[in-house]
């Protein structure tokens, strides 16, 4: 079997058999295939497409060219993953809540892609916090305290990890068959029994419409059921950033403020109410979404969410006091407003327009290999549907590069309309 073959077919429409699939996604997880020959054979997909056997086919050897974790020790696991979005900080407000609901997480998080922003790069601007857990820690952490957020390890879907990093760098995200493969192939790697999955649809999602968005859902929802693994999608709202930060230690301290039980913003209540109750349900620990939604409002009001998060950081060598007083935060070396220049109501704040300003900022990659930077991107003091006058302050941009900074305030960002 050769790869260039294999390219050749999809290029020209073909349909890739089980064991041309399972070729490419061994000898690509082993080295035996280089970057650029993967990156040719990821963009004829993305451009030609994949259908449902194809797509079945491509998770599942993705999921089996690692380790499969076995969680059945820890009992009744169900996981959450989200599509991707900007501001998406929802896995760190939710999963230390759902933990102190007695249900046990185990998760796996990626890395930012594209424009939207990534969970373990996120975790990573707590000092010292380690996401980088071997399996058998990762177990144990759980069983300790009943939560562990870690990034993908190498011996887990390491062909979705390689695939994941490269789709980001080839403008190759915005893929059904690509998407789906990844999310559910990491889920039934990563051993959840069941799993909640966040389809963010709209400008800052890479489902820009309902029809994709449905699309995506109904094929991951199916290789759940192949799996056999109980899978639920929820679709939700990305035309504008969620919450009121973007950037990674921007989104960490909105998270622990939320967790504390200050300022939570209407937008991430509903998610993590929506999403929350859907795995509470699913674990049996309640009998209906109603009762999921109160359980999750008052272990936040309680602080139990808030002391697990605690517990959570300190476990993975995380330094707790940036968490007790987030002004320890490192912050950006300027921070300016965004100053409103007419009067009226805030029609648009396009979610993509400020996921790619906030890539341009530095807080996510253009390469690979590209480093991160933590502690830019901005925070809003307003969103849609919120009135403003001539010269309320909109929000802040955080910036280590001034020129960069300078340019950014020259665009109209805000939409506003009398």
């Amino acid at each position: 079997m050769n790869i260039l073959n294999i390219i050749a077919k999809k290029r020209d429409k073909g349909e890739l058999t089980k064991e041309e699939i399972d070729f490419f996604i061994k000898e690509y997880t082993d080295g035996n295939i280089t970057d650029y020959q993967a990156a040719a054979l990821v963009m004829a997909i993305y451009i030609n497409g994949m259908n449902e056997r194809e797509i079945t086919d491509l998770t599942l050897a993705m999921a089996y060219s690692g380790d499969v974790l076995d969680l059945s020790s820890l009992g009744e696991v169900v996981d959450k993953h989200s599509t991707g979005g900007v501001g998406d900080k929802i896995t760190i407000i939710l999963m230390p809540i759902i933990a102190s609901l007695g249900i046990p997480v185990a998760k796996m998080s990626g890395r930012g892609l594209g424009f939207t922003g990534g969970t373990a790069d996120k975790l990573e601007s707590i000092p010292g916090y380690n996401v980088n857990v071997n399996e058998k820690d990762f177990i144990e952490n759980v069983k300790k305290i009943g939560i562990s957020l870690i990034t993908q390890t190498l011996n887990l879907a390491p062909a979705d990890k390689k695939l994941y990093a490269l789709r980001d760098t080839i403008s190759c995200t915005e893929s059904i068959p690509l998407i789906a493969s990844s999310i559910m192939s990491k889920k039934i790697a990563s051993g959840a029994n069941k799993i909640v999955i966040d389809v963010t649809c709209g400008s800052g999602a890479f489902m820009k419409n309902m029809d994709d968005a449905k699309e995506l859902s109904r094929i991951m929802t199916k290789i759940g059921k192949l799996a056999k693994r109980e899978t639920v999608c929820i679709i939700t709202d990305m035309n504008q950033p969620l919450g009121y930060a973007v950037g990674n230690n921007l989104e960490v301290i909105e998270a622990i403020e939320i967790l504390k039980g200050n300022n939570m913003p209407e937008d991430i209540k509903e998610v993590i109410t929506n999403l929350g109750s859907t795995m509470l349900l699913l674990a049996k620990k309640v009998k209906n979404l109603d009762e999921g939604k109160e359980k999750i409002l008052e272990n936040i009001k309680n602080g139990k969410a808030y002391k697990k998060f605690l517990e959570l950081v300190s476990n993975q060598g995380g330094d707790i006091s940036y968490i007790e007083d987030t002004e320890k935060f490192e912050k950006a070396k300027y921070i300016k407003p965004i100053v409103a220049k007419k009067e009226g109501k805030v029609v648009k704040l396009d979610a993509y327009t400020i996921g790619t300003l906030s890539m341009y900022l530095g807080a996510g990659r253009v390469k690979k290999e590209d480093k991160i930077d933590k502690t830019v991107g901005f925070v809003f003091n307003k969103k849609v549907g919120d009135k403003v006058k001539i010269g309320d302050i909109l929000g802040y941009i955080h910036a280590n590069d001034e020129k960069k900074l300078d340019e950014i305030l020259e665009k109209e960002i805000f939409e506003i309309e009398k």
